[in-house]
């Protein structure tokens, strides 16, 4: 049985040139796992719910890289994306709000629970 693998994008666009590198790496993971024919699934949660809009920008050096694996992009944190200012940003660039997390006090998180319970390793960046 292959190993399924979620990734979760933290770093906020804001922050400069390491957040850009937790992105790509983050992104380059899911497309080497994707190329290998692996399970595996992309969300962008807390800050990183900015990149929506950042990645929607066909000059923006990651773009390319974000449309190659957007098929297994699970979506954007519903809550977070309402706290960060992204939720425009996520509709503008196609990505559904994800709010399988009932969190008091938001629109709703992505489950991590649901996840790991489906089998799926967690990875951050």
């Amino acid at each position: 049985m292959k190993q399924k693998t979620a990734i979760v994008i933290l770093s906020d666009p804001r922050s400069g040139e390491e957040a850009l590198g937790r992105l790509f790496n983050g992104l380059a993971t899911a497309h080497e796992f994707q190329r290998a024919g692996e399970p595996v699934t992309v969300l962008f949660q807390g800050a990183g719910t900015r990149w929506s809009g950042v990645l929607a920008d066909a000059s923006h050096p990651a773009h390319g890289l974000f449309e190659d694996v957007r098929e297994v992009v699970a979506g954007v944190s519903c809550g977070c994306a309402e706290v960060f200012g992204a939720t425009a940003d996520a509709a503008a660039c196609g990505l559904p709000l994800v709010k399988g997390n009932a969190v008091p006090g938001t629109a709703g998180l992505p489950s991590l629970l649901a996840l790991t319970r489906e089998g799926y390793r967690i990875l951050t960046f």
